[in-house]
């Protein structure tokens, strides 16, 4: 009778468990986002002007792979650009520091699956320790270890986040509701 009993309970507590859990995975009730259209042409008004200047830097570089993480980073930066990670420490910090990290698990490991995702968990937890969290800069990171770039990926990366900044205070500051950036550190 007892028996019966815990195993009642136990199975109760793990049905209320599941359930939970379950419920977890439906979200929650979206609002209607409003969306700025003139903003964001201003937006894709920066992001084209960047781009076409990083993509000359990197081209001319010959790493055009450097293109694609700096893109992402690009879309956050001026359409977000009052987000935290779109702030100069997260996206000078967070690149340099995954490119970084990047090179040397690929000296030492080689490319392959595994190198791949220590890259990855390794440097989501040294942007995190550092407080320069950048999701685009985890992209440069798994270009590094992917298309086995070499030391000499830094370069386009160091100056692209550097043109980004750059030209991201220029252009935003340009009009009277933006400002970038919010802060340095």
């Amino acid at each position: 009778m007892m028996e019966k009993k815990l195993e009642k309970n136990v199975s109760n507590g793990v049905s209320v468990g599941v359930n939970t859990y379950l419920r977890k995975m439906k979200g929650e009730g979206r609002g209607k986002i409003k969306i700025n259209y003139g903003d964001s042409i201003v937006s894709a008004t920066g992001v084209l002007i960047a781009i076409i200047i990083i993509s000359f830097m990197t081209l001319h570089l010959g790493y055009p792979m450097a293109i694609a993480p700096l893109g992402a980073s690009c879309i956050l930066i001026f359409e977000a650009h009052k987000g935290a990670w779109s702030q100069p420490r997260n996206v000078i910090g967070g690149h340099l520091l995954s490119t970084t990290s990047a090179l040397i698990i690929w000296s030492l490991l080689g490319k392959s699956l595994f190198s791949i995702g220590i890259v990855l968990a390794i440097v989501l937890i040294l942007m995190a320790l550092t407080n320069t969290l950048h999701p685009p800069a985890a992209a440069s990171a798994l270009v590094v270890v992917n298309n086995q770039t070499g030391w000499g990926f830094l370069v386009p990366i160091f100056l692209g986040v550097l043109l980004l900044i750059f030209i991201s205070i220029f252009y935003n500051n340009l009009f009277s509701k933006r400002q970038y950036p919010q802060h340095w550190l």
